[in-house]
């Protein structure tokens, strides 16, 4: 037999699988559903080593060795023989969603079950398994123990939100069930001591190894199962003054109709599109960690083949086949599948941005567009107009030949049009001071308001022919304008805008790049070919080279691997299943039978053309009729009841985990890319601020050796400070180009908003210089401030500029002018703080009060052995502590 060990993070509770080796082909796993101790679990392993041993008394010849240590199980898979189990051997942090650690896996390891003794070898069995471990675990998978990646932030924080009287009713009775050991964040009851936790079913479209975990999913207990997702993750810093913001981008990749570029097009028989992928970017305050507590906000977008039946042949050897419709659609069914999915799980309204060429001298991509416009407007006919799909149309590589228009800045129209329609989530209601002075853009916001704060419905779907270039530009311009907004929402920014050439765009920027190209690996077989730099055309000429290899690489992995790596995706995904006696996968001419159920069997219902939605989710439009609270929803939800001081949901110790000893070294947090140390130049004096423009060069990368000019940067500070505010993004967006205006003047305005004034000269120069600079205070704030300050309010100033030039230790000359004006005895006047004695240097600590003081006192002498004697309080939670530790 093989036992299986797992434990919770801090080892405390245990539960035991037990797997028989003498079946040859079936998998027996028998799990006792009793949750051990350390010590107990010590002494079963005791006695199975004991009762193992050959002979008794021979310490040796051990009855019970350890095979692997692992992190989790992927799954149960078998081909000709028996079973194998896949096993996480290496995991690295990826991401940390409130306390809540997400893993990309690092490495795998597959072992075979049944004994050597009873094994039935069968020829073909090596093959299938090389096939199989042709999908590299190690790139690209991730998972959490605590976290359900499948869903969305929205989704997990509604669920936590859900009302009390639900909960109560759906709670499990048996106290022994109720165990978990990785349970998501409880919810507290009103009153009492008890805490519900909530648990919900994976979204199963965007999970990897669900059909692997077929075979065990009735049999063991939910905590085994841990569910994986394919795509990307990734975690960037943003400190704004110091203050943590996490910016983490999640792509979830479709596990329906899942394969490469040109071998999987369009869409299946039940809807399911190829190159599929939603992409959630979440912004969180990483200040405070509880999902109960603190600031998320997110946002999700999504990318997916033309949801209609066509395909292209790759057998021409052409680098761009010609694309064909493979059966005619008339009443949009396959559309209809596909947009009935994204009502359900988004909301309305849906919106189409289709980037594919519009105008061509032979028609290729139009075809798709035509009949994209066709299927979307006889849908239409039968949605509620208020809920109707909106399409959107936009020859984006026309765009990029044309030197008159700008391409980011159309995007960004048409991103800021989007955004105002599916406004964004976030768990926690408008700032007091966005209700004093509310922002216009802010005030048309679309989406879902709540007591609690602001719900997205609807999604934006943005396709290309390959979903892969193009497509990641244009949600690099959507992301980019709402991640604005979700600043504005947290109270980080003013006004909810954000410019090119700013650290917080830089690291954003570099998020979707890796994520772009991921995908692209991923579908494509190469990286991203044009990037947000290409279509902004400040590209280096450098790039083109790049972009060329880029190609050919893409190419060569579609006419030579693709075929191999479509293969193993579908028996990894369970797609094929190999059977003793039916065609190999190898000998199969095409996967096409396998992906369309209706061509092996017709199916007895058949879907109304007119009424093409299921049935109850235009009731609950605009929300999203999976985040409803009804009996159908509740089924997917488990709903358990804990003590408040139980291990299973205290997530301070599952991310502090107090019980390890942790390296800073090895912290995720100080590891993770940080916007102030990869972005932010080096230069003494530069505006630390993550949203201030800076010179295209002027990265934290490419200055790192650069010391500029005192004087110049001190200049540079002033300058920016007296310049009037930057347009609004609609107006003049800070990309290379403007839609109206000629080349040259393009220029002249890049120059000015970027470029800092350069000194060299002497004091005439620096005159003429400042007079350009200073404006009217009416340009300037929008009012003439005609009246003098007060004497009280010129006093402080000067108190203020006193500090600030004793702080930089001022030469002479400088202290000289002031005592002409009588400012130095100004400071001697009044104390600048409450502290009674102070300055800059020297500061007098206040003084403790007496309650502190007797705790620090009970502190030391509990430190020298002797102890106070114990409340109420103390004593309930201690007998917490040891019944839930050692009972």
């Amino acid at each position: 037999r093989y036992f299986l060990v797992g434990s919770n993070p801090a080892e405390t509770k245990y539960r035991v699988l037990k797997i028989d080796r003498t079946e040859p082909k079936d998998l027996v796993i028998i799990d006792d559903k009793h949750v051990y101790t350390q010590q107990e679990v010590r002494e079963l392993l005791g006695r199975l080593d004991l009762g193992n041993r050959t002979k008794i008394g021979q310490k040796g010849s051990s009855g019970l060795s350890r095979a692997v240590s692992a992190f989790g199980v992927v799954g149960f898979v078998r081909f000709l023989e028996g079973y194998y189990i896949v096993l996480i051997t290496k995991r690295r942090k990826m991401a940390d969603i409130g306390g809540h650690a997400i893993y990309k896996i690092e490495d795998t390891n597959m072992i075979y079950i049944p004994n050597d003794s009873v094994r039935i070898t069968h020829p073909d069995e090596a093959r299938y398994l090389r096939i199989f471990q042709n999908v590299d675990l190690s790139s690209n998978f991730y998972f959490s123990y605590s976290y359900d990646l499948s869903h969305s932030l929205q989704y997990n924080l509604t669920v936590l939100r859900m009302p009390l009287e639900t909960l109560k009713t759906e709670t499990t009775q048996t106290r022994q069930e109720s165990f978990d050991i990785f349970e998501d964040e409880g919810l507290s009851t009103q009153g009492g001591s008890g805490v519900f936790g909530v648990c919900s079913k994976p979204y199963e479209k965007y999970v990897w190894n669900g059909k692997l975990l077929e075979a065990v999913k009735n049999t063991v207990h939910r905590d085994w199962l841990l569910y994986i997702i394919h795509g990307f993750c990734g975690q960037s810093k943003l400190l704004i003054y110091g203050r943590p913001i996490y910016v983490t981008l999640i792509a979830r990749r479709s596990s329906k109709f899942a394969g490469t570029r040109f071998l999987k097009r369009g869409a299946n028989c039940e809807g399911d599109v190829a190159n599929e992928v939603e992409t959630e970017q979440i912004l969180y305050d990483a200040s405070v960690m509880s999902f109960s507590a603190g600031s998320y906000s997110s946002y999700v977008q999504v990318r997916g083949s033309v949801p209609l039946y066509w395909s292209q042949d790759i057998s021409t050897m052409m680098p761009k086949p010609p694309i064909t419709l493979d059966q005619a659609d008339p009443f949009a069914h396959v559309a209809a599948l596909h947009f009935d999915q994204m009502l359900q799980r988004f909301g309305s309204p849906i919106i189409i941005l289709n980037l594919v060429k519009e105008r061509e001298k032979r028609k290729h991509e139009r075809i798709l567009s035509e009949e994209l416009v066709a299927a979307v407007t006889y849908l239409n006919q039968f949605l509620p107009p208020e809920h109707a799909i909106i399409y959107i149309p936009w020859d984006m590589a026309k765009y990029t030949k044309s030197k008159l228009c700008n391409v980011l800045d159309r995007l960004n129209v048409i991103a800021e049009s989007v955004v105002k329609k599916t406004g964004f989530f976030v768990n926690r209601p408008d700032s007091y001071c966005s209700i004093l002075r509310p922002d216009e853009k802010w005030n048309e916001l679309g989406g879902y308001v709540v007591s609690t704060g602001r719900l997205q419905t609807g999604v934006l779907r943005t396709n290309c022919v390959d979903c892969l270039d193009r497509t990641n530009t244009a949600q690099f311009m959507v992301g980019k304008c709402a991640l604005a907004y979700q600043l504005y929402s947290l109270g980080l920014i003013d006004k909810p805008n954000l410019q090119f050439d700013t650290d917080a765009v830089r690291l954003f920027e570099e998020l979707y790049e890796d994520h772009g190209d991921t995908l692209s690996l991923q579908y494509g077989g190469s990286q991203l070919v044009h990037r947000v730099k290409t279509y902004r055309k400040i590209a280096p000429w450098t790039q083109h080279s790049k972009d060329i290899m880029q190609t050919l690489s893409r190419y060569y992995s579609n006419a030579f691997s693709d075929a191999d790596r479509q293969d193993s995706i579908n028996l990894f995904l369970g797609v094929f299943k190999p059977t003793e006696g039916k065609p190999h996968l190898w000998e199969l001419p095409t996967d096409f039978y396998l992906h369309h159920r209706n061509t092996l069997s017709l199916s007895q219902t058949r879907r109304s053309y007119t009424y093409w939605w299921t049935t109850g989710v235009l009731k609950h439009l605009p929300l999203p009729f999976d985040e409803v609270t009804c009996a159908e929803n509740r089924h997917k939800l488990t709903v358990k009841k804990f003590h408040k001081y139980e291990e299973e949901i205290d997530i301070h110790n599952e991310f502090f985990r107090p019980y390890e000893l942790s390296s800073f070294d090895e912290t995720f947090c100080l590891a993770m890319t940080n916007s102030t140390r990869d972005f932010m130049p080096k230069n003494v004096g530069i505006d630390p601020s993550p949203f201030t423009v800076r010179k295209p060069d002027e990265t934290g990368k490419s200055v790192l050796g650069n010391k500029s000019n005192r004087e110049e940067t001190v200049l540079q500070r002033k300058t920016a400070a007296s310049a009037p505010p930057p347009p609004s993004e609609e107006a003049v967006s800070s990309s290379s180009e403007d839609d109206s205006g000629t080349d040259k003047e393009d220029e002249g305005a890049v120059s000015q908003r970027s470029t800092p004034v350069k000194v060299t000269g002497d004091t005439g120069d620096n005159t003429k210089i400042t007079e350009n600079v200073v404006q009217s205070t009416k340009d300037v704030y929008g009012v003439n401030l005609s009246d003098l300050p007060s004497e009280d309010d010129l006093s402080i100033y000067t108190r203020f500029v006193q500090l600030g030039q004793s702080q930089h230790k001022q030469d002479k000359s400088s202290q000289q002018f002031c005592s002409k004006h009588h400012l130095d005895r100004v400071i001697n006047l009044i104390p600048i703080s409450s502290f009674s004695q102070d300055n800059i240097y020297e500061v007098q600590p206040p003084r403790a009060d007496r309650k502190s003081i007797e705790i620090f006192h009970a502190h030391i002498q509990a430190g020298r052995g002797n102890m106070q004697p114990l409340g109420k309080d103390d004593f309930l939670m201690y007998r917490e502590y040891i019944r839930n530790r050692y009972m």
